[in-house]
C-alpha cells in the first residue's frame, strides 16, 4: 500500500490544489484550510449552502494566495499581525481570525452573488480537536474536525462500480488518497505508518452533501448521495474516508509506504 495522491484545500470549500509532497504543522497539511470565507455574523461558508465556492480555484504564492474565477483573478496577502482580528465561527468552535481586507471580500462576494469576507487562521489561533476523539490536544485550521482526511482509492472505485456514471476523488475532498489495498480496508484500521509519520485513525467521516457536488461546475448530482446510503449508513449518518490524528510534525510525499500497526 503507497500514497497515492496528497491534496490541500487553501480555502475551506474552493477548489484544492494536488502536491507531490507536503510538510504537517499543528494545524494540519501545511496550506490546507488556513482561509476561510465567512458570512456577515461571521459564521464559516461551504458548499453545502453555497456551491459556487467550487469555482473558486486557488493557488498558493510566497506572500498569500491567488483566488481565480473565469478570467477574474486577485491576489491576496496573508495578513500580518497588524491585521483585524475578527472572532469567527465554525462550527460549535468560536475562533480568532485575522480579516484579509476589504479588497479580497468585495472580490469573493461579487463571484459569489452574497456579501461575505475572507478569513486566515495566524499561528496564535489555538482550535483543538474534539477530545472525544482527541486524547493529546491535538489542533487544527478550518477543516471541520480533524487536521487529516483519508480514502483509499479501492474505495472509491467500489462506489463507482454502483454509480450510472464514476466520480472523481474531488467529491470527497481527501488530504490522503491511498492505492494497493481492498475496498474500504481504512475502516478497519486503528494505527498506520506512511512514511515516517505515524498516525492515529480518529473516527470515520460523515458525509453531508458536499459529495453531491460536481467540482467543475457547481451543480448538483442526484445518484451519489443515495448510492452510499444505501450500504455505507450506520446509526442515520452515511460514512466514506478516515480521520487521521497525529502527535508529532513530518512530512509525506507521494509514494510513500502504509503500513497498518493496529
Amino acid at each position: 500500500m503507497h500514497l497515492s495522491e496528497i491534496n490541500v484545500y487553501p480555502v475551506k470549500s474552493c477548489a484544492g490544489i494536488s502536491l507531490p509532497a507536503v510538510e504537517l504543522d499543528r494545524f494540519g497539511p501545511v496550506g490546507d484550510r488556513r482561509w476561510m470565507l465567512v458570512s456577515e455574523g461571521g459564521g464559516f461558508m461551504s458548499q453545502r449552502e453555497t456551491p459556487g465556492m467550487a469555482l473558486i480555484r486557488v493557488a498558493q504564492s510566497a506572500a498569500g494566495i491567488t483566488l481565480a474565477r473565469g478570467d477574474s483573478t486577485i491576489d491576496i496577502e496573508e495578513p500580518g499581525a497588524g491585521g483585524l482580528l475578527l472572532q469567527v465561527r465554525i462550527w460549535e468552535d468560536r475562533v480568532a481570525a485575522r480579516d484579509a481586507g476589504d479588497a479580497a471580500a468585495a472580490w469573493v462576494s461579487d463571484q459569489l452573488g452574497v456579501s461575505c469576507r475572507l478569513v486566515f487562521m495566524p499561528e496564535e489561533t489555538v482550535r483543538r480537536v474534539d477530545g472525544a476523539w482527541a486524547s493529546a490536544g491535538e489542533t487544527v485550521g478550518f477543516a471541520d474536525g480533524f487536521p487529516v482526511l483519508l480514502i483509499s482509492q479501492a474505495s472509491l472505485d467500489d462506489l463507482n462500480s454502483r454509480l450510472p456514471e464514476p466520480v472523481p476523488m474531488n467529491r470527497f475532498r481527501p488530504n490522503l488518497v491511498v492505492t494497493g489495498c481492498e475496498p474500504f480496508a481504512e475502516d478497519g484500521w486503528r494505527r498506520i505508518r506512511i512514511g515516517t509519520m505515524l498516525f492515529d485513525v480518529a473516527k470515520p467521516c460523515s458525509r453531508c452533501v458536499v459529495p453531491s457536488i460536481i467540482q467543475e461546475t457547481a451543480a448538483r448530482d442526484l445518484h451519489i448521495n443515495r448510492t452510499l446510503a444505501g450500504f455505507r449508513r450506520r446509526e442515520g449518518q452515511v460514512f466514506f474516508g478516515q480521520n487521521l490524528l497525529y502527535r508529532e510534525l513530518g512530512s509525506l510525499a507521494v509514494g510513500d509506504m502504509l503500513e497498518v500497526l493496529e
